[in-house]
């Protein structure tokens, strides 16, 4: 019942807004016709008074016929020739004061004259509606260029449905003007709206499609980017439907520009955010390496003075092994660094594999003997070039994972390969494995695979810094595991010798 109650009472104020539109255009139009029946009714008096004949009062009745349907229209014209006819016959024609002729010729001579003012108020109507059109459509488009000349203007910091509003409202003088921006979830609405007409641009939107309502003069059309929705706008006022169809695209327009801002802008944001962190991660770095390095030289100086109990020399054995450990991360942080601000300083050189990788193995430590290491490099003269520093550091890191992780006594498989267009470098071991959800994140910074973060020491950097000086030398870096098949960690460098060819 009370829906119904409100529908109707909808659908009535509805009719009033129709009728409070009709009514001036009707007092309008009564206000011409007795215009110029007013006009009609002196230019008769004064011809019967001076008693001016038939064919001078003709031409100056055909003359205010003409001047009608130039300034108001056909059906206006027409019915001021039927009246200017009734007046030539009741006025000027024997007998005088009598709707009916006893000479023939003059009813011909009316006739000629009723059929020549219709023909020309035909055409002169015609000219007249060519020119409203013309000129309606001129200020369409100045009304267009300037919305669209404003829009460019606006704020792209602050949402554009409240200023979107307000341009349409001023522009195109419009009655009412509701935005709906779907990316922000939220309704803009300028001018007189009625109960019931709160989410009038939303329902428009859920509705996916357009609707006009010419009675009320009420136009809602869906705002598309490309061919996703964008919002929705209703526009209620003396508009036509092309116009409300420019007024949606230059709306999606200006809301699709205000999307891409805000990501472009979120984006410089976290670029600047990122540069500041690893300029503070390259200052901390190079803040501790001097203290960490003497804190390393002296517990050196101390194991090598002697003299010290067993207890003694356990504490400082540890403080020499955590300094050297500080001193590893603070390299990884200077070298995350570099990479991170884009630091493309490198020093390539052509490098032997199978040396570059003994090398790495003679300068680390590994537990349980340097025989868990297996290498198989399939050309032993394979040459690959890059940054020495930065494959060793990529070596070094996979092995030292592979040692962590890998189960106690078994091998750890180190191996290189060429290909057609790429160098490939594989450390594979059997022992822990890596979830499918976790492998492209395990070389994130900091991030660390929650099934080991507590079983194995470890900071999260050592991965982010290998994806990094991969994608410097315009490598790549991934992983695959499996619990029968083991642990592989793969490197794929270019082969720039064959490009230098």
């Amino acid at each position: 019942m009370r829906g119904a109650v409100e529908q109707t009472t909808r659908q009535i104020g509805k009719s009033i807004v129709a009728g409070s539109t009709l009514l001036p255009c009707r007092l309008r139009t009564l206000a011409e016709y007795l215009t110029v029946c007013a006009a009609l009714a002196g230019l008769t008096y004064g011809g019967f008074v001076l008693q001016i004949n038939l064919l001078t009062i003709s031409f100056i009745y055909l003359l205010v016929v003409v001047s009608v349907a130039s300034l108001f229209g056909f059906w206006q014209a027409s019915l001021i020739s039927l009246l200017a006819v009734a007046c030539l016959d009741y006025f000027f024609t024997q007998p005088i004061l009598h709707f009916y002729m006893t000479d023939p010729r003059e009813a011909v001579a009316l006739a000629a004259f009723e059929i020549t003012t219709i023909v020309i108020s035909r055409l002169s109507a015609k000219e007249l509606r060519s020119s409203r059109k013309a000129a309606a459509h001129r200020v369409e488009m100045e009304q267009l260029y300037e919305l669209s000349r404003s829009s460019l203007l606006l704020d792209l910091r602050q949402p554009q449905g409240p200023q979107l509003v307000v341009l349409i409202h001023r522009i195109f003088d419009a009655r009412a003007v509701a935005l709906f921006d779907m990316s922000l979830g939220r309704q803009d609405r300028m001018g007189d709206w009625g109960a019931g007409e709160e989410e009038v641009a939303k329902e428009c939107y859920l509705r996916g499609t357009p609707q006009d309502a010419v009675s009320t003069q009420t136009w809602q059309r869906v705002l598309r980017a490309g061919s996703a929705s964008v919002g929705a706008l209703v526009v209620r006022g003396n508009l036509s439907s092309l116009v409300v169809d420019a007024l949606a695209s230059l709306a999606a327009i200006a809301m699709d520009r205000y999307q891409w801002f805000e990501k472009e802008e979120r984006s410089e944001t976290a670029q600047k955010s990122e540069q500041l962190r690893a300029a503070v991660l390259d200052a901390l770095a190079h803040e501790l390496k001097t203290p960490l390095t003497a804190v390393q030289t002296a517990s050196s100086g101390l194991l090598e003075m002697g003299a010290l109990t067993d207890r003694q020399c356990g504490l400082v054995t540890l403080i020499n092994d955590e300094a050297i450990r500080l001193n590893e991360l603070c390299t990884r942080l200077l070298q995350t660094a570099r990479l991170d601000v884009g630091y493309m300083g490198l020093k390539m050189e052509d490098m032997n594999i199978q040396e570059l990788v003994s090398h790495v193995l003679a300068s680390q430590a590994v537990e349980g003997g340097r025989n868990r290491i297996q290498v198989a490099v399939d050309d032993p003269a394979l040459i690959v070039r890059v940054d020495r520093g930065l494959l060793e550091m990529i070596l070094a890191q996979y092995i030292d994972n592979a040692r962590k992780y890998s189960a106690p006594g078994t091998p750890i498989d180190i191996a290189a390969r060429k290909s057609h267009t790429e160098v490939l470098i594989s450390v594979h071991n059997i022992g822990s494995t890596i979830r499918i959800e976790d492998r492209d994140r395990i070389f994130e910074r900091f991030y660390r695979s929650p099934d080991t973060k507590d079983a194995v020491s470890g900071t999260g950097i050592g991965l982010s810094v290998v994806k990094k000086a991969a994608g410097a030398h315009h490598g790549h870096v991934w992983v695959i595991s499996d619990e029968t098949e083991g642990t592989t960690f793969f490197l794929s460098l270019p082969d720039e010798s064959r490009r230098t060819r």
